[in-house]
């Protein structure tokens, strides 16, 4: 336990000092942790033999981003996407591998030994790469969806490459090697049939769909009862646990499982619930994951024979930019989107470092090749980041030559997010909606929920005051928020947090009073609107009405009481103070005093000027 406490410390506090450094110089995240796990290993032997162990752990945090990943994508969408994941994804694998194959076979290796290699570093890292778009806000672009196609057809390729890269073993080669692989999982297909393995393989499918479809909606409503936050944590994390563990024990990759399982919750009313929750889990075990890879360079390797290893990175990495540049071209990816293509795919990936001890354990590369792949592989990650760097420099000097390019096409959640959908919140979702605009409308009440998903209103279930939860509902895309929550104080904390996190975000707010106006005023809100207000002056409009006034001298009256009622209010916004009570601030009761007669003057003379032949 103690060691373990030591162990956890070190990467703990590596992380903490790293990836802050790194952002703030621009380097991103992924570089910051990859050089944390270089310090805390190579550099000075902080951590120790339990890297391995640990590697396969955090390998977890591939598999939750992929999940992440598919709740984003609506089944739809991945039809719309067929093209590019068997057209671009296809002729990426097919291309660098048979590349990476012919130089393999060039420096002498036998045939069956280059293909395998090629096969490996036809893979790109998903981890780095998606973390690294989100960072930078490019996911959404051309360039972006993209790169998702081709990591996403990489990832469907893995299985087949299992399957098939057996058929390459030579016999004789790595004769000590498959005795250091002696323990198996426990897999639910080992000796059946052909026929049998498949029939096992679709019906593990078949249930992660039905579970999907039918077993989330009472799972969760049955966990609502419980009224725990926790256990809508647990329920996220055993959902892509047991999704995991399912497609291990049928031989398929736990990342597509689970990527899979996300597809088909995409338009559930708790997929932002289940984001939300598994988000801080799959940031942590993705961290732990690139310090892993960091930590396991070794640079004596790399010192042994520097220009031989660094030559032969860069002499991959330049060949499967090739290839991308050149497809990137043929499928009419122009600009700073074909660099983005070129440079973010260019690297291996996690995969790959699964795939090499794969072939040599199969006989297929020999032993003393293992660890120059490994090193080639954890350097092309390292390198991933500073690409994208590059990228960033690239696409500037293009604005600058050719103009501003046009916005891309943002593919996310609706423009204006609405949280709370009492009786306010579904008639301004109402209006929106039928005015042709998308909304996207979050609430805590499960059974609000279900009334709004039954009239066809996209709904989701959750707490709109989680930040996590508020950003997988799309807040940094939106162009307006409008909180109207029932609980005053949660109202003022979601004002707050959406400020900050977007300052030029649009922010109409409900308030309930005058000095909750002020609160909301003081946090943030753009437009504040009391529930009673505008019911109020309608009311006022139709007594006048009655008592003599016209129609249009009543409307007239209406909005100057308006536009005199909220000068009134921003003048007196600034001189509340929440530590006094209203009757002990005497600049506040002064100022009231002065405005109210204001207010009677100003009116009355209108009232007069009407009156006037």
């Amino acid at each position: 336990m103690e060691s373990f406490l030591i162990q956890a410390s070190i990467y703990l506090l590596a992380a903490v000092i790293a990836v802050p450094i790194a952002t703030r110089l621009g380097l991103g995240s992924v570089l910051g942790y990859l050089l944390a796990g270089i310090i805390i290993g190579p550099a000075f032997g902080l951590v120790g033999s339990e890297i391995q162990n640990l590697q396969h752990f955090a390998e977890f945090g591939v598999v939750m981003m992929l999940f992440i990943i598919g709740l984003e994508l609506e089944p739809r969408a991945l039809w719309d996407m067929r093209h590019k994941l068997l057209g671009l994804g296809f002729l990426q694998i097919t291309l660098t591998a048979s590349m990476i194959a012919a130089g393999a076979a060039s420096f002498g290796l036998a045939w069956p030994s280059a293909i395998a290699i090629g096969l490996t570093f036809s893979l790109s890292s998903t981890a780095i790469v998606m973390q690294t778009l989100s960072e930078k806000k490019l996911t959404h672009t051309q360039g972006g969806r993209s790169v998702f196609s081709v990591l996403l057809a990489q990832d469907i390729a893995v299985i087949p490459m299992l399957a098939l890269l057996p058929l390459l073993a030579i016999h004789g080669l790595n004769e000590h090697s498959s005795a250091d692989h002696g323990t198996h999982a426990v897999s639910l297909v080992d000796g059946l049939p052909g026929w049998g393995v498949t029939l096992v393989t679709l019906a593990a499918v078949g249930l992660v769909i039905l579970f999907g479809l039918f077993g989330t909606r009472p799972l969760f409503h049955f966990i609502h009862g419980a009224k725990l936050r926790e256990m809508y944590t647990a329920v996220a994390l055993m959902t892509v646990v047991v999704i995991a563990s399912l497609m291990n024990l049928v031989g398929l990759s736990p990342a597509l499982g689970t990527f899979l399982a996300g597809v088909v919750l995409a338009n559930s009313e708790f997929k932002h619930e289940l984001e939300a929750s598994i988000q801080p889990f799959k940031g942590l075990l993705l961290g732990l994951f690139f310090i892993t890879v960091g930590s396991g360079i070794d640079f004596e390797i790399i010192l042994a024979a520097p220009v031989f290893i660094i030559g032969l990175t860069l002499l991959i990495m330049f060949s499967k930019g090739l290839v991308l540049f050149v497809l990137a071209t043929l499928f009419g990816i122009k600009g700073r989107d074909k660099w983005l293509f070129t440079l973010g795919l260019a690297q291996a990936g996690e995969f790959g470092l699964v795939l090499v001890g794969f072939v040599v354990a199969q006989n297929i590369v020999p032993d003393h090749l293992l660890p120059i792949l490994l090193i080639i592989i954890a350097l092309t990650m390292l390198l991933t980041p500073l690409f994208f760097i590059l990228h960033g420099f690239l696409a500037k000097r293009l604005v600058k030559t050719f103009g501003h390019h046009e916005m891309d096409e943002i593919n996310g959640e609706g423009p204006v997010i609405i949280a709370g959908v009492g009786r306010f919140g579904q008639i301004v979702n109402s209006m929106v909606r039928t005015a042709g605009h998308e909304t996207t409308v979050l609430d805590n009440d499960i059974e609000t929920i279900k009334l709004m998903r039954r009239f066809g209103v996209k709904a989701f279930f959750g707490d709109p005051t989680r930040p996590e939860l508020l950003n997988a509902s799309g807040l940094a895309t939106a162009a307006t928020l409008v909180v109207a929550l029932d609980d005053k104080d949660a109202a003022i904390r979601l004002v707050e947090m959406a400020r900050r996190a977007q300052p030029d975000l649009h922010i109409v707010a409900r308030a309930f009073d005058r000095q909750h106006v002020y609160r909301l005023y003081r946090a943030g809100a753009d437009d504040i609107v009391r529930e009673m207000f505008d019911s109020s002056l309608r009311a006022g409009r139709y007594v006048l009405e009655n008592v003599g006034m016209s129609e249009y001298e009543a409307h007239e009256h209406e909005i100057a009481f308006y536009k005199a009622d909220r000068h009134a209010m921003i003048e007196l916004a600034k001189l509340w103070k929440p530590e006094l009570k209203l009757e002990d601030n005497a600049a506040y009761i002064d100022r009231a005093m002065e405005l109210n007669k204001a207010m009677e003057f100003e009116l009355m003379s209108r009232e007069s000027e009407t009156d006037q032949p």
